[in-house]
């Protein structure tokens, strides 16, 4: 048999991990965006936008759960054999900007920026390779005045969003004293092997909520084999190191005091942990001072993030009202974002310390956390008013309808297919269209507009049994002196609350 003589044809799909976004959802989260927006605003801080791939080595090595460079982005070479990677988050992109402009740059430098970000990971459910971000940070000040700062305009953001107190609290810890901490029990900066034994301990204390306290307990030390039957390396800690750990992760508080009396008896003679737990009092004292008590942002040392990159104060947004989860389990909702001071990102390219801090919004799941709070209002642009075709030789007439409809603020648009009048009727249905305009030779030869309700008619078509009423009736349908197409359209709107 001969070749098939067929053309190639691409199959129509989504790469693993992506997924496309429609119209309503893409109008509801830019009304949440700019929600955010307003918040970030509100605080002094301003926009920028970087470009969506770096130079891979300006990315650095921070991706969490890994440890080889490139690795969970996605890479490629330039004509220049340069590897270029789609950014991560948004943060290792602000440190190169930073670098770069230094010297112009007012300090602190306050910024904020949206946008996409890519993950070269295993995709799974509510997983996405590609996702928005949205983030607000300081740059060039060591007050953790700042880090405050960020917490209190997290908790308003929850707030503008109108996420009610209760359903929601910003915990704040600092990394400072989980080093302190380990300080005490052997696991200090002089060994060989601290910067990765200390991240094995950050990534299993930052899965507490997920997978409770005897499975962190597994990971600290020599591992633990999941339900899959996959196993996790643990932290290598014994028991007696172990302990110590566990009593730090589980001193949270409403009463801040008790906090950090608690913290620092953990940190002892620790210089690093005393400086941790003194870092926390001035946040403390800020947040009482501006009126942000516990039932908006709490001391728990059980958030420690899992980047490699944080150096200080560390905080996360969680949403406390109960969900049910993908095994059908009731639970806490859990966080829609997170952040904290890293002092150490923008030195990677200027040599000196440049101290910053910021806070980062997951888009995807704040509105996922939106829309089981019933706070996403969908279908929030009413679909357009359409002027159907009637005369292919008046097209003019017919624009000239739906500029008069468009300048008077009134979302319109004529047909621009090719079918007849049932077609076109099928397809303003489709867009949910309001209103639909007509004129035929008939209405012309009077200086007349039909406008036909088309919500009216869909109820009153319920009430009509017999075509020949149907057709005699013509339900939800008037006409008007072509003068008055804009008033007559506007009031027919009006009626249904648009």
């Amino acid at each position: 048999m001969g070749k098939s003589n067929k053309p190639h044809r691409p199959k129509a799909r989504l790469p693993k991990g992506m997924r496309d976004v429609g119209a309503d959802e893409v109008r509801a989260s830019a009304a949440m965006l700019s929600a955010i927006q307003s918040v970030y605003e509100l605080y002094g801080f301003e926009p920028l936008e970087t470009p969506a791939f770096e130079y891979t080595d300006a990315l650095g090595k921070f991706l969490p759960d890994q440890d080889r460079p490139n690795e969970g982005v996605f890479s490629f070479q330039d004509d220049d054999d340069q590897w270029l990677s789609l950014r991560y988050d948004l943060t290792a992109p602000l440190a190169r900007y930073v670098a770069e402009h230094y010297d112009g740059l007012p300090k602190p430098f306050r910024r904020y920026q949206m946008g996409p970000v890519w993950r070269n990971e295993k995709p799974g459910p509510g997983r996405y390779r590609q996702f928005t971000q949205f983030d607000a940070d300081t740059v060039g000040t060591a007050s953790v005045a700042a880090d405050a700062e960020i917490c209190m305009m997290a908790a308003d953001c929850m707030e503008r969003l109108g996420i009610p107190r209760g359903a929601y609290v910003i915990r704040v810890n600092n990394r400072k004293v989980l080093d302190g901490v380990l300080e005490r029990i052997g696991i200090a900066p002089g060994d060989p092997a601290f910067d990765s034994q200390r991240m094995t301990v950050l990534r299993a204390i930052d899965k507490l909520d997920r997978l409770g306290p005897d499975a962190v307990r597994l990971l600290l030390g020599e591992g633990r084999k999941d339900d899959s039957g996959d196993y996790t390396k643990g932290a290598g800690l014994s028991p007696d190191q172990i302990s110590p750990v566990m009593e730090f992760v589980a001193t949270a508080s409403d009463d801040p005091a008790e906090v950090l009396s608690r913290l620092g008896a953990l940190v002892g003679d620790s210089s690093i942990g005393q400086q941790g737990v003194e870092e926390l009092q001035t946040m403390a004292s800020l947040f009482a001072a501006a009126g942000y008590a516990s039932d908006r942002i709490l001391l728990d040392p059980s958030v420690v993030r899992g980047l490699g990159y944080y150096t200080g104060p560390v905080y996360e947004a969680e949403l406390t009202f109960e969900t049910t989860d993908e095994e059908g389990e009731t639970a806490r909702f859990g966080s829609v974002g997170g952040g904290g001071r890293y002092d150490g990102l923008v030195q990677r390219f200027k040599g000196i310390e440049v101290p910053a801090t910021g806070f980062s919004v997951g888009i995807s799941r704040l509105y996922s956390a939106l829309n089981e709070l019933g706070k996403i209002q969908m279908n929030a642009v009413a679909a357009p008013v359409v002027v159907l075709v009637m005369d292919p030789d008046r097209l003019p007439d017919y624009q000239k309808m739906a500029f008069d409809l468009r300048s008077a603020g009134i979302r319109a648009e004529m047909y621009l297919g090719t079918s007849g009048m049932r077609a076109q009727m099928k397809y303003a249905d489709r867009r949910g269209a309001p209103v639909v305009v007509i004129q035929g030779e008939d209405e012309r030869a009077r200086g007349e507009i039909t406008i036909k309700d088309l919500v009216e008619g869909t109820r009153l078509s319920g009430e009509i049994e017999d075509n020949a009423e149907w057709r005699s009736g013509r339900p939800a349908q008037i006409s008007v002196a072509e003068g008055e197409l804009v008033a007559a359209v506007r009031q027919v709107l009006a009626s249904h609350g648009n």
